[in-house]
């Protein structure tokens, strides 16, 4: 089974420019007042102008023709398409599924998000080993996506459009929110961050970046999970939510974050939740 998807395209001159201008543009405004009684801000409206123009140029699309061969092409071991892969709504449905995840699965016992629920795809169903979806998960910068981001792109494109609803049935399921509520919350490390210090607020930006609020349910949210998976500008690659939430424990100075962990799939669990009621929009265009 091939594990990388086609070679992106050599540069994107046209981004890079765009990306620029906009750095620009962020040094007049990155210091202005923040908060729900502050006046429009320009910067955020240059943003997602910027954002729009662009989205038809999403080099993500490339990770999800990918995606889409690895889905109902043959291999592994066994030779088997992943066509019979259960994403929480039955066997081969594809549709709406990114867009309720992480959820319980009975059949492996497990609160899963969608790569987890991915890889168990691929172990079960093709024989793959586990360990070598798990051993390199995330590409590196100007590398095209793994198996199980090329996949995962496929997976939330077909959920585009689609209402986040994220369960909350099982009692497994309430138990990962408030675990990864706790996790969100809990500070630690030598400048003693939590998740919710940059992000339990409206209107924070560091630099040219926003700063979503995702403590709580809401707008803010729903329009940032919404978005995951991404293509980032800045890497040239194809970027999950695991990869997300490794790079902010990365950039808090905490231990790294295991890929696949119940820690992070408690942490897309408390976010998803909170995500919950807006619209799909994946894979998105990060900067």
């Amino acid at each position: 089974m091939a594990t990388t998807a086609p070679t992106r395209p050599p540069s994107l001159p046209r981004l890079e420019r765009a990306l620029a201008v906009l750095a620009a543009l962020a040094v007049g405004s990155a210091l202005a007042q923040s908060g729900p009684d502050a006046a429009p801000d320009p910067t955020r409206a240059a943003i997602d102008k910027y954002r729009a123009a662009i989205a038809d140029d999403n080099p993500a699309q490339l990770a999800i023709a990918a995606g889409a061969a690895l889905w109902a092409s043959p291999g592994g071991p066994r030779q088997a398409t992943l066509e019979r892969c259960d994403l929480g709504l039955g066997p081969g449905v594809v549709a709406g599924a990114a867009a309720r995840l992480p959820r319980w699965f009975a059949d492996a016992g497990q609160q899963m998000d969608l790569e987890a629920r991915l890889v168990y795809c691929v172990t079960t169903l093709q024989g793959i080993a586990r360990d070598e979806l798990v051993r390199h998960p995330f590409a590196s910068a100007d590398e095209a996506p793994t198996t199980i981001e090329a996949l995962a792109a496929f997976v939330a494109d077909a959920s585009r459009g689609t209402r986040i609803e994220v369960p909350q049935s099982r009692p497994e399921e309430r138990a990962a929110y408030r675990r990864g509520e706790a996790i969100f919350f809990y500070r630690a490390g030598p400048y003693d961050f939590a998740c919710a210090s940059c992000h339990g607020l409206e209107g924070r930006r560091i630099r040219l970046q926003e700063l979503p609020d995702l403590a709580r349910p809401g707008p803010s949210a729903q329009r940032t999970i919404a978005t995951w998976p991404a293509y980032r500008i800045s890497d040239g690659a194809l970027r999950t939510v695991e990869w997300r939430l490794t790079d902010c424990f990365r950039q808090q100075r905490w231990p790294q974050l295991r890929f696949l962990s119940p820690a992070a799939i408690d942490l897309a669990t408390f976010l998803g939740v909170n995500a919950s009621g807006g619209t799909m929009d994946a894979p998105g265009l990060k900067r």
